[in-house]
């Protein structure tokens, strides 16, 4: 699921990537909405804020959604840049980024019932967040080729409707994965909304405890990747043995 790339990735790998770390952002961005009042998974509602205080002359709150931006723009950054130094190729490339998202995801559980609601702490957890699906959503971008989108679902409704729109034309049973391209933009949407459903049904008995869950999920895909290298890696030595 992470370590295939390239013309080794198929639509299978996408099929699981989709639904494990939509699930996940679902999860992230409705538990961030109910804990800290603001939209964590993506940053095209703060843009317009954004413009919006700058209208207003509000300097002060400006500040505040850009640094929400640089964050998501930072964690993107750093995920590119660290993949990219140690190689795309590399079996264990996408666990650095994995591993980051995890701690914030389980610092946010654990240190949320410290949040008071004054600017500091929101721009601290709400910007941790942001931060943390920057660091998802490049990440998944770059082991499925920009196929793939976790974090927020308007380009993946105009990617659906412009596939489903090709559909409708003469032939177009014949064209090349038409018909797996909606099936990804529904598993993406669907799973997407059922984290953020998820999320929202366990926030009110599980309040900040409710991040544990997409640190669970993370946690679990990565380690099953990891896991399958391993088995995989003992079966052929054991085939080379009693072969040789």
């Amino acid at each position: 699921m992470f370590r295939h790339i390239g013309q080794r990735r198929n639509f299978r790998h996408n099929i699981k990537l989709a639904a494990l770390l939509c699930l996940t952002a679902g999860f992230v961005n409705i538990a961030g909405l109910l804990a800290f009042s603001v939209l964590t998974t993506n940053v095209t509602g703060h843009a317009a804020y954004f413009a919006e205080s700058l209208s207003h002359g509000d300097f002060r709150l400006a500040r505040i959604i850009g640094l929400w931006m640089f964050l998501y723009l930072l964690g993107s950054f750093a995920t590119s840049f660290f993949i990219s130094r140690v190689g795309r190729d590399q079996v264990f490339a996408y666990t650095i980024p994995i591993l980051a998202e995890i701690i914030i995801l389980l610092l946010n559980a654990v240190y949320g019932e410290n949040y008071d609601g004054s600017t500091v702490m929101k721009e601290v957890f709400a910007g941790s967040l942001l931060f943390a699906m920057g660091l998802q959503n490049s990440m998944v971008s770059m082991i499925s080729g920009s196929v793939v989108r976790t974090t927020h679902l308007t380009g993946i409704f105009t990617d659906l409707g412009i596939d489903m729109a090709t559909a409708t034309l003469p032939g177009a049973a014949q064209k090349s994965g038409i018909g797996q391209r909606i099936t990804l933009r529904l598993v993406i949407i669907f799973f997407f909304l059922a984290g953020a459903v998820a999320g929202g049904y366990l926030y009110p008995m599980l309040q900040y405890y409710t991040f544990l869950v997409p640190a669970a999920i993370l946690a679990i895909a990565m380690f099953y990747d990891i896991s399958r290298v391993r088995i995989k890696r003992v079966i052929r030595q054991l085939r080379y043995r009693f072969t040789a």
